[in-house]
């Protein structure tokens, strides 16, 4: 006789997740990994004034970095607000018991 534990032979291993991810729970991984890399996205897009020439005739003047920074920051704030509604609304589709029907 084999162990509980051990493997039926071609099989997945008993207590392993499934292979297959529902669509709805699929969608919600990637916007999850999403919001963890906005971070990220914000760092390196406020980086990028730093790269911009600063003498010379090709000069950035600082009015438009300071403007590309409020619209970076803003965009960030927006697609923050948009991660919050999608997680508000997933959290009541399933207090009602619903599901994306897609």
């Amino acid at each position: 006789m084999k162990p509980p534990d051990e493997a039926p032979p071609g099989g997945d291993p008993p207590g392993a997740p499934p292979l297959f991810l529902e669509r709805q729970s699929y969608r919600r991984r990637r916007l999850m990994d999403a919001a963890k890399l906005l971070p990220i996205l914000g760092a390196a897009l406020f980086l990028i004034p730093l790269f911009w020439p600063t003498e010379g005739d090709a000069a950035v003047p600082m009015s438009r970095a300071i403007v590309f920074v409020f619209l970076v920051w803003a965009g960030l704030i927006g697609a923050a607000a948009l991660f919050s509604l999608c997680v508000r609304s997933w959290g009541n589709a399933d207090r009602a018991g619903k599901t994306d029907a897609d």
